[in-house]
């Protein structure tokens, strides 16, 4: 155990969750968050291509957080693409402002909130 700034034990393995002096940089809060790099964007679309594509072979659909337009664009394009390379049909449907769901067509899904 190791003791933390507010003079506590602290378990070193326990990961941290204090974000009370996080800041958004002025460039952020005017512009918001700088796009990505074209390698930045790559590997974010290959990991979004793995990870929902898992996750939608494992249950027929799957549920995902999307906050900004870029994100929603990513896996509305994540989902053509499973599509093209299963040869069956993904399915994108808003849940929320915040959440997309991709469903395997034909496949039972819960109802939408």
């Amino acid at each position: 155990m190791a003791v933390g700034g507010t003079g506590r034990e602290v378990d070193a393995a326990a990961p941290v969750r204090d974000l009370r002096n996080v800041r958004v940089r002025g460039e952020e809060r005017e512009h918001g968050p700088t796009p990505l790099t074209e390698d930045e964007e790559r590997r974010a679309r290959t990991v979004l291509f793995h990870e929902p594509g898992y996750a939608v072979a494992d249950g027929g659909w799957a549920r995902f957080p999307a906050y900004t337009p870029e994100e929603r664009r990513r896996l509305v394009d994540v989902a053509a693409r499973l599509s093209a390379h299963w040869g069956r049909q993904v399915l994108v449907a808003p849940e929320d402002q915040c959440a997309l769901r991709l469903v395997l067509e034909g496949a039972e899904t819960p109802p939408l909130p």
